[in-house]
């Protein structure tokens, strides 16, 4: 079964955790597709997700993860020790998704806008964005 990973393509920020992923992501369990293409438009609809959505979102067997849930599931799947975060889903919801708001509040701040095309990724890499 394929997750698919909804992100911000303007977020410098979002694509450095796409790349994380992709590194820690050996077995290719998640496909990619920002938030603003077609599919991710698409995606969006199909599953119901508010269109002002500002979040990763983890769309997985047919239900939309976004916000730290979506973090916390992702990083179930990653190899290394990344799937022990996954404990933090016991944090009441309010809580992690306050603090994930807060950092994606100040992402472009932080971290900057993409203000020119990304590098084009390998074959095998390109093949797991729709």
């Amino acid at each position: 079964m394929k997750r698919i990973v909804l992100f911000d393509g303007d977020c410098n920020f979002c694509d450095a955790s796409v790349q994380f992923i992709i590194k820690n992501d050996p077995s290719a369990h998640f496909l990619f597709s920002s938030l603003q293409s077609e599919t991710g438009q698409k995606l969006i609809k199909q599953h119901q997700i508010p269109e002002n959505v500002d979040s990763l979102v983890l769309i997985e067997d047919n239900k939309a993860y976004t916000k730290s849930s979506a973090a916390l599931h992702i990083a179930k799947k990653l190899d290394g020790l990344w799937h022990l975060l996954f404990l933090f889903i016991f944090v009441p919801r309010k809580i992690r998704d306050y603090f994930y708001d807060y950092f994606a509040k100040n992402r472009y701040k932080w971290f900057g806008k993409k203000e020119e095309a990304c590098a084009l990724p390998s074959p095998e890499v390109r093949k797991r964005f729709i």
